[in-house]
């Protein structure tokens, strides 16, 4: 029997202490108790955000709180500019067409990062209430050029800025206040080191006063109801009690940690990574502006992703992600964001050199390995 192994973008695996904060017996939302747990989470979310603003928890998976930003902030026929540049870029672009409104989207070729002049030029010339880009690209492996970007929608009065940092947040620095951010989605089964289940996003003054002004219809996902209820630390419907627990632990020892400290060990782990990849002649798919919550990886020519994939869950029971659409069979993707270290990067490495080139493809084992083991 061969441990379990996860390495992919998300879900990512979740802490001994938290896991055993969450299996402890359930009680009831409606009490002081739970009212004490929201309490603790709002504070350890708006550290962990870098804001003032009240942080909003949804009982659903990020694509939920996508969904919450664009139907609370907008109204039918609005002009939202998307940075298309990945699936989740793309799901930006679905989801403002279901809600009626005017998407225009900003084909960005894949493994590349958006051009923020092309944003600043497009809201010169067009009416736009808001800018919607990922600020860590998961399908790709690319970060988006977030402090430039919210450096030229700040200077729009009628424009929102709204970031998915799914990936992103709690993985490098993204000081949502500072950089005058409207809306941050993030999702608890990423770096937030939980199961899936949970969505976060932070609310500035000026996407409230957005929202007031909606006219879209919205039920379960209608942030003013949250915010209002959220004054009296509880939730507008059912949350995820256990989920919540799981959170306030998982905050806790990321404040242990530190802010620096966190960004400082997700950089390392993802440029292990990326030297391990070039030590043994491999490509990476976003070159200029990589991620470091997951690095996308070229497959070599004549291998076939999908295979490689394959191989490290039926070898060595180990997950790790295949590329998407056109890019699969192409790509693979690492995750490194959340409960991982150095040691977790050796041992996916490890594996991923042995199925290469058991694969066909031929190198010099373990060079690889030993770039992770010279930043340790």
């Amino acid at each position: 029997m061969m441990k379990y192994r996860l390495m992919a973008p998300g879900p990512t695996p979740v802490p001994e202490d938290v896991l055993t904060e969450m299996a402890k017996p359930i009680f009831h939302h409606r009490t002081p108790a739970f009212e004490k747990i929201v309490a603790e989470v709002q504070s350890g979310l708006k550290w962990l955000y870098q804001t003032k603003n009240d942080v909003i928890v949804l009982a659903s998976s990020g694509t939920g709180a996508m969904e919450a930003c664009l139907s609370n902030a907008l109204c039918t026929g609005d002009g939202v500019l998307v940075v298309n540049g990945g699936k989740f870029g793309e799901r930006f672009g679905k989801i403002a067409k279901a809600f009626g409104l005017k998407a225009d989207l900003i084909d960005v070729k894949w493994g590349h990062a958006v051009d923020p002049s092309v944003i600043q030029s497009k809201l010169a010339s067009g009416d736009y209430r808001a800018v919607c880009v990922q600020a860590s690209e998961t399908s790709t492996g690319v970060a988006h050029p977030i402090k430039e970007i919210s450096e030229i929608v700040r200077k729009q009065p009628n424009t929102l800025l709204i970031v998915d940092a799914i990936t992103a947040l709690g993985v490098v620095n993204i000081p949502t206040d500072e950089w005058d951010i409207d809306m941050v989605i993030c999702g608890s089964q990423k770096a937030l080191m939980l199961p899936p289940g949970l969505a976060t996003v932070s609310v500035s003054d000026k996407a409230w006063s957005f929202i007031e002004k909606s006219n879209i219809p919205k039920f379960y996902f209608n942030l003013k109801s949250e915010r209002k209820v959220l004054a009296q630390n509880t939730t507008a419907w059912t949350p995820a009690v256990s989920l919540m627990i799981g959170l306030k632990t998982a905050l806790e020892s990321m404040k242990k940690e530190g802010l620096e400290q966190m960004f400082v060990r997700h950089e390392k782990m993802a440029t292990g990574i990326r030297g391990a990849a070039k030590a043994i002649g491999l490509k990476l798919y976003a070159p200029e502006s990589p991620s470091h919550s997951c690095t996308a990886i070229c497959a070599p020519e004549g291998v076939d992703s999908s295979k490689l994939v394959k191989g490290l869950r039926d070898k060595f029971n180990m997950t790790i992600a295949d590329g998407q659409d056109d890019a699969k069979g192409k790509i693979f993707r690492i995750g490194h964001l959340g409960y991982f270290d150095m040691l977790d990067m050796v041992s996916c490495w490890a594996a991923v050199e042995k199925q290469l080139f058991d694969l066909g493809y031929k190198f010099e084992l373990g060079k690889g390995v030993g770039e992770i083991l010279k930043l340790m």
